[in-house]
C-alpha cells in the first residue's frame, strides 16, 4: 500500500534557538504555552541526555512501520523523527537495528505514540526514544503511511518542522515562529526558579512560588 510523502525535508529555525532550548526544562516551556502542549503517556528509554530538534513526521497504520523505514530514507541532521502509530502497543514499530540507523543519518532521535522493542539497546545508549509501550512482537511492513503531515502524539498535534524538546519529564513541542519570544520567557522563568531555591537554602523564602 502506498507511502505518501508530502516533503522530502523540514525548514530548521536558527541553530542559535535550537541550542538555547537545550537547557531548558520540559516543565518550564509548557508553563509558557499556558501548560496545554505536551504528549501524554510516553516516557523516556534511552539512558539519559536532552532531545533537541525539528520534528520529521510520520503517520502510519497501528503496528506497521514501512512509513518509518521510507522516513529513514530522507531524514538528516537536525530531525526528531515523530510517528504517530495511533497509541498501539501490540507490536514494536523500531528496535535496535532502527535505532542505528537513524543514529547513522544523525537523526536526534525518536518521538512514537506507539511501542518499541530491544529495550536493552535504547537503555545502553544516549540516543533519545520516546514511547508509549514495550513489546517483543514484531511490526507489519504492509503501509499505508504519510510522511509530513500533522499527527497527534500523546494528544499533541505536532506539525513538520515544528521544535520538539524532551527531557526525564516528558516531550513537549511548539510551532518555530515564536520560539524564540518563547525562549526568552522560559529564560527569565528558570532564573527566577533558581532565585527561588537560593531563597530557600538561605531562609529567607516566604511563600512568593505560590503565587506564580
Amino acid at each position: 500500500m502506498p507511502i505518501t510523502i508530502v516533503a522530502s525535508s523540514v525548514p530548521k529555525p536558527p541553530a542559535n534557538i535550537i541550542e538555547g532550548f537545550r537547557g531548558a526544562p520540559t516543565s518550564v516551556i509548557s508553563d509558557n504555552l499556558a501548560r496545554l502542549p505536551g504528549a501524554v503517556g510516553l516516557r523516556p528509554y534511552h539512558r539519559g541526555g536532552k532531545l533537541v530538534g525539528t520534528a520529521f513526521t510520520v503517520r502510519t497504520r497501528p503496528g506497521d512501520n514501512l512509513a518509518i523505514h521510507r522516513a529513514l530514507d530522507l531524514v538528516g541532521p537536525g530531525d526528531v523523527i515523530v510517528v504517530d502509530g495511533g497509541g498501539d502497543e501490540t507490536r514494536a514499530l523500531i528496535g535496535e537495528i532502527m535505532k542505528n540507523i537513524a543514529q547513522w543519518r544523525k537523526a536526534e532521535g525518536y518521538v512514537i505514540d506507539g511501542a518499541i522493542r530491544d529495550v536493552a539497546a535504547f537503555a545502553a545508549d544516549d540516543f533519545p526514544c520516546y514511547a508509549r509501550a514495550v513489546i517483543h512482537r514484531g511490526p507489519y511492513k504492509n503501509g499505508p503511511g504519510e510522511i509530513n503531515v500533522p499527527v497527534t502524539i500523546g494528544g499533541s498535534v505536532i506539525a513538520p518542522g515544528d521544535i520538539v524538546v524532551g527531557d526525564e519529564d516528558g516531550v513537549v513541542s511548539f510551532p518555530a515562529a515564536g520560539a524564540a519570544a518563547l525562549l526568552d520567557a522560559v529564560r527569565v522563568q528558570v532564573a527566577r526558579e533558581e532565585e527561588t531555591l537560593k531563597a530557600i537554602r538561605e531562609g529567607r523564602y516566604q511563600g512568593a512560588y505560590g503565587k506564580s
